[in-house]
Formats: structure tokens, C-alpha cells, sequence
């Protein structure tokens, strides 16, 4: 909604009480179980907002997308954080992410110019050049593990784009401290460790925070090095990776980040670009191996549009059916799966006090799931998103990057990036994945819960 306005809602706010809970853990067990199993249970046998609990915390969950919308708008300034464990705090310690109020604001000032349009398109030569690196690699009749060569990929381009380099020997073990945290976050999320005082250390905590300590003194060594070089604090032309743009930010006052502002929305920046990237590519291959017509599209539309080049970010607006592909995927996988925020005074939603104190949630995985706007929910259609289709989808009930002022700030450079190597990899091979039915495991993102892997398969040329 333009300039983050609250519209009046045509649908009014109903709130009737979902099942029962236990005694001080509330809902917990069934949502710690299968959390998308039990928020779709909400949305189908009781209804478009419905209350229930998560521990002691009353808790209110939202289907409609009108409601969605209404809530995503106003999370600004309606409602505060929900501190989703220890774990998360530990990994994105006071980043834009965990900011509210005036130093949410003056983070956001800082951190989004470096991922602006402008400065996404500077980026994808580099994006471009990660994923032929990996088709050169890759070889007919070889068979990989598709989420390992996602990783590589994506881990690949953000840390060339982020810290202007590849790492070299440190890279793995960066990227094993950050599936460690990974794993632990979405565990705490799920479980009675959403509730544990910090000062405990259970086993997963100890892990992680092993890990940070890789990732901190990684980062601080990047930092310091690039502060004492020239294109650290120089001019607006030394320099283009994201680090140096967040080392020359400076708010309206002049005043930059600190070192330790800087680390938290690296690390942020660096996890959100690596990992929700590769998880979309990882459904992707799987999703088009089962689906033979949207492939054949995607051939069609990448010989038509490339004619055997690498594409640019010019290619990208032509690029529609890729662009769909991407969409869809995004539509039934979405990488995160759920938004709460706590209500604040005074919020309102559909016309109803929504009262303080109350956690509020939507869930991405229900509302593009939902058949009412998405028939046959669980099929790969990207066709769903031709401009001629008949279906008319609903604002919000597509939301993969949140919405609202809150709204992940990276969707822009994430969508350009999944197309672009959708692409590039997609000119040269087919991925033939197994198994052709793979379940996912719940953790901060979706993933699959059994290895893919994929036969790779040379295109003819054309």
C-alpha cells in the first residue's frame, strides 16, 4: 500500500477459539510437533482468525488476506517483536531485523540503499558468473546432491557480493557454523526452548555458540581488513560490495554504523541471501523434474529469449515463464513459513481491538496453500501467474517476503538472483531429481527432509 497505509478492511475481524490446550504449555506440543500441519488445522476447521496459545502466550492466527495485509501494514508501529528464541538473537544480534522504533528506522535508512535496484543490477554479472562456474563443473550422466550445490552456489555469490571475495579456505567452515545455527534456531523456535532463560545452555546452545564465535571472528578479521584498506570509508566509487557500502553508510546526523552494527547486518544480510536462495533453487530442480510441461516452457523460453548467451539483468523482465517458475515455487515452498509480532496499545485489525499483549501470526505455507485462492493448492502450476489467467489472486495471499514496511528488504536482489541462475544452470542441464516424493522438515526455513539427488542430464543444443 503506498506509503505503508492501513486500507479499511471489507472483511471484519471474527476471532473464535481454537483447540484446547494444556495447562501452561498451552498449544505448544501440537505446534512444536508439526507446526504446519496444526496451523492448517486452524485455518480449515475453525476459521480465518482464531485464538489460541503458545505456552502462556495468548495467541491470535490470521488466514484472510485482507487480514494479513492489515497486519503486515501496521507491524511498524502497532506491534513489537516477538522474540523467536535465543538462538536468533545470538545470530542477528540488534540488525535492522530485531530493530524497532527510531533505530529501526535509521538501520533501515542505512542498510537499504545497499540493496536498492540500482545496486542489484551491479550485482548480477557477479550472480551470472557464480552459476557457470558451477555448469563448467558439472557433467552429463554425473549424479549430485542438489541442495549441497545450491549452498555452494549461493554461499558462493553472497559472499562475493557481501564481502567482495570468496573466502577461499574458510568458506566451509563458515558454511557448516551457519547450518549449525540454522539447525538450532529452528529447533528453539518449535520447542520448550523458546522459553528458556538465556542464562541456560543446553547442548544445541553450546553448538551455536561455537558456531558464532567462526562466524564473529570471520566477519571482525573482514571488517577491520577492509577499514584499514582504501575502499573501505573511501568514496562512493571504492568499493562496491555490500560491506564496504555498509562501512561507508552514514546516517542524517553523519553518524556510521559501528563495528558491531556493522557485524549484525552482514551476518543478517548473509544469512538471509544464502540460505533461502539456495532452499528455493533446491525445490525448484525437484519441482521441475516432476513437472516435464513446465520444463519444456522453461527450454523453449530460455533458448528464445538467450539464443545461447548468458543472460543479463536485461534478460530478467523478458524472462517471464522463468520468473513464474520462481514464483511458484516460492508460492508452495516458501523458504519462511510464519510472521509474529506482538500487539502493542491500540491495535486494531478488521475493525477489532486486537488486545496488548497478544501474540499475532500469519503463515505463509497456509495462505499460499489455501484453495480457496489457489485451486489444487498443492500442484506445480506456474501458469497460475500468466497475465491472462483466470484466477484472480488476492494481495497477500503471495507473500514470501513478508509485506509492509517490515517486508524483507533483500526480496528484490533474492528474486533477481533465484531467475538469474534458474537460468543459467537451466541452458545447459536438465536435473532429473529422486526421490520423485520428497517430505520437508520444519527449521527457520523449509526444507527437505531427505537428501535430493539429481542425474544431471546435458540439453541438446538448439
Amino acid at each position: 500500500m503506498p506509503g505503508g497505509a492501513v486500507s479499511v478492511p471489507t472483511v471484519p475481524l471474527r476471532p473464535v477459539p481454537g483447540p484446547r490446550g494444556l495447562p501452561w504449555l498451552g498449544n505448544l506440543p501440537a505446534f512444536g510437533k508439526d507446526p504446519l500441519a496444526f496451523m492448517a488445522r486452524l485455518r480449515d476447521e475453525y476459521g480465518d482468525a482464531v485464538l489460541w496459545s503458545l505456552g502462556p502466550r495468548r495467541s491470535l492466527f490470521l488466514s484472510h488476506p485482507q487480514h494479513i495485509a492489515e497486519f503486515l501494514a501496521s507491524r511498524e508501529y502497532a506491534y513489537g517483536l516477538l522474540e523467536v528464541g535465543w538462538a536468533f538473537q545470538q545470530i542477528a544480534g540488534r540488525s535492522v531485523v530485531r530493530s524497532t522504533g527510531a533505530d529501526w528506522r535509521r538501520k533501515r535508512g542505512l542498510v537499504q540503499p545497499t540493496v536498492r535496484p540500482r545496486q542489484v543490477r551491479r550485482y548480477t554479472r557477479t550472480m551470472v558468473d557464480s552459476a557457470l562456474a558451477v555448469a563448467d563443473r558439472w557433467r552429463a550422466g554425473e549424479r549430485v546432491d542438489v541442495r549441497q550445490e545450491m549452498v555452494l552456489l549461493t554461499q558462493r555469490v553472497v559472499l562475493r557480493t557481501l564481502f567482495g571475495n570468496d573466502l577461499g579456505d574458510r568458506t566451509r567452515a563458515l558454511g557448516e557454523a551457519m547450518a549449525v545455527a540454522e539447525h538450532v534456531m529452528g529447533a528453539e523456535l518449535r520447542g520448550i526452548g523458546l522459553f528458556l532463560p538465556d542464562w541456560v545452555r543446553t547442548p544445541d546452545r553450546r553448538r551455536l555458540l561455537r558456531a558464532v564465535a567462526t562466524i564473529d571472528a570471520e566477519v571482525h578479521r573482514l571488517i577491520v581488513a577492509r577499514r584499514e584498506a582504501k575502499g573501505g570509508g573511501g568514496s562512493e566509487g571504492e568499493g562496491d560490495d555490500l560491506l564496504a557500502r555498509l562501512l561507508r553508510a552514514a546516517d542524517e546526523d553523519g553518524r556510521p554504523l559501528s563495528a558491531k552494527e556493522v557485524r549484525d547486518e552482514a551476518v543478517t544480510l548473509w544469512t538471509a541471501g544464502h540460505e533461502t536462495t539456495s532452499t528455493a533453487l533446491t525445490w525448484i530442480w525437484y519441482l521441475l523434474s516432476r513437472s516435464p510441461e513446465a520444463r519444456a516452457r522453461l527450454d523453449d523460453e530460455l533458448d528464445r529469449v538467450l539464443a545461447g548467451r548468458p543472460p543479463t539483468v536485461d534478460d530478467y523482465e523478458q524472462l517471464a515463464w522463468t520468473r513464474q517458475v520462481v514464483k511458484e515455487a516460492l508460492r508452495i515452498y516458501p523458504p519462511a513459513w510464519v510472521i509474529p509480532a506482538v500487539a502493542r496499545e491500540g491495535a486494531v485489525l478488521g475493525g477489532r481491538a486486537v488486545p496488548a499483549g497478544t501474540t499475532v501470526w500469519c503463515s505463509q505455507w497456509t495462505a499460499h496453500r489455501d484453495p480457496r485462492w489457489f485451486p489444487d493448492p498443492t500442484a506445480f502450476r506456474p501458469e497460475r501467474w500468466d497475465a491472462d489467467a483466470p484466477d484472480v489472486v488476492p494481495d497477500h495471499a503471495w507473500f514470501p517476503f513478508g509485506g509492509g514496511p517490515r517486508g524483507c528488504i533483500g526480496a528484490r536482489f533474492a528474486q533477481v538472483e533465484t531467475a538469474l541462475l534458474l537460468a543459467t544452470l537451466g541452458q545447459r542441464f536438465h536435473l532429473d531429481v529422486t526421490p520423485a516424493h520428497a517430505p520437508h522438515r520444519i527449521g527457520i526455513l523449509i526444507q527437505p527432509a531427505v537428501p535430493l539427488v539429481a542425474t544431471l542430464r546435458a540439453r541438446p543444443a538448439r
